[in-house]
């Protein structure tokens, strides 16, 4: 599985290209492999991301805008969910992915199991 986050690497918008570090950086960190998708340079990655974020989670007017990520063709969210789950230590729950032993998700998760 492929986590692909989905960028603009010639965006104007500074808050786009600190979200898009803070994912990519963050996905680095934490040994997650990830491809980048460009959609400034390559229309085909803008029109498939664009035809694959669901419904729900579409601005009301306009085009999603990047940083978007999925896992291959699974969306998991947009840089806010990204963020909430981040703050949860939820982040591997949110690209679909099994946290690995020892990490603060991890540990939750097995907290949370010996309280049930």
């Amino acid at each position: 599985m492929v986590i692909k986050v989905y960028i603009a690497t010639s965006s104007g918008s500074t808050s786009i290209k600190k979200q898009q570090q803070d994912v990519m950086g963050f996905l680095a960190a934490n040994k997650i492999e990830f491809e980048e998708c460009d959609i400034a340079a390559n229309e085909a990655n803008r029109k498939w991301m664009r035809e694959n974020v669901p419904e729900e989670s579409r601005p009301t007017t306009g085009n999603p805008l990047p940083p978007q990520i999925f896992n291959e063709s699974k969306y998991c969210g947009n840089y806010e969910a990204f963020f909430d789950a981040r703050e949860d230590n939820a982040v591997y729950a949110f690209l679909g992915l099994t946290a690995p032993p020892g990490s603060k998700e991890a540990e939750a998760l097995a907290k949370k199991a010996q309280q049930t």
